[in-house]
């Protein structure tokens, strides 16, 4: 009898433990933290001080409550100046543009929207009827586009870069850089403006820094997909084991560039210590913030 007993006290403790790990995988892939961070530059017009951006990536056609309500909710509650996307709103794997529109909708009616394609974008075979329903809804594409940013009389750019894997068909290939760098060649003799740079690849950051971008948002690492404490992320695309860029801010000579772990996931179905991501960055004018 006493066999059976510590059999059963085992058979049950085995229980517990499995349910409260499946419980902290289901809570760390579906609550959605906001990380938030003030950005300095003595470039920024004291007319946009306190310009508030809130950074989207990696959707991969996660929904997060009905019509997207839990995240739109925390976007509402953010209030900012512009919302920035930075690709893989859908997957390639299991297309479903719907859910990215569900999003859209929403957050269009929250802030204007800035959007660049992702690899899975590039690789859908569908990206012009997903170009065309994102710009319907009122959302600004930046393929290759460098477009202004006005309050009063001031003015700053923004500009996004079409993924290069729309020069590849997988992994496999490679990431063909030769149009990303001279498009920011090109963009580089702008360089005394204060300039947004969106684009989906962290791995390419020597790049922006190269050509004097000054402010950048990325996404593509999943933030490493499982986190190590104090270590950081595991494993990410392009980047492979133990990658640079997955999370946070990074700083390079006069460039910053802010990592998306993004929302969603895609080959691996689930994030360890690694909860979805709303990156936020406050501009401050060097004037007003008196730094």
């Amino acid at each position: 009898m006493h066999v059976i007993s510590r059999f059963k006290m085992k058979f049950w403790y085995v229980i517990i433990i499995i349910l409260a790990a499946l419980c902290f995988i289901i809570w760390q892939n579906n609550s959605i933290v906001v990380t938030e961070s003030d950005y300095v530059n003595a470039k920024i017009p004291e007319a946009f001080h306190n310009f508030k951006i809130a950074h989207i990536s990696d959707l991969h056609n996660k929904r997060f409550g009905k019509g997207q309500t839990k995240i739109l909710k925390k976007l509402k509650n953010i209030s900012p100046d512009i919302i920035v996307i930075t690709g893989d709103m859908i997957d390639r794997r299991k297309y479903d543009l719907d859910a990215a529109l569900e999003f859209i909708e929403g957050a269009i009616s929250i802030a204007p929207v800035y959007y660049v394609s992702g690899n899975h974008e590039a690789w859908s075979g569908k990206y012009e009827s997903i170009k065309e329903s994102l710009e319907k809804a009122g959302v600004t594409v930046l393929d290759d586009i460098r477009v202004e940013l006005k309050r009063g009389d001031s003015t700053i750019y923004i500009s996004g870069l079409s993924d290069p894997d729309f020069l590849t068909s997988s992994y496999l290939e490679g990431t063909e850089t030769t149009s990303v760098e001279e498009q920011l060649r090109q963009w580089s003799a702008y360089n005394d403006d204060f300039n947004i740079l969106l684009s989906h690849r962290p791995e390419l950051f020597d790049m922006y820094c190269k050509y004097g971008m000054d402010l950048i948002f990325t996404g593509h690492a999943h933030g490493g997909q499982f986190r190590i404490p104090f270590i950081g992320g595991l494993v990410a695309p392009d980047q492979g084991f133990f990658p640079k860029y997955t999370s946070g801010s990074h700083t390079k000579n006069l460039s910053t560039m802010y990592v998306s772990r993004g929302l969603g996931n895609s080959i691996v179905p689930i994030r360890i210590f690694n909860r979805p991501e709303i990156v936020v960055v406050s501009l401050e004018s060097r004037q007003q913030s008196g730094r």
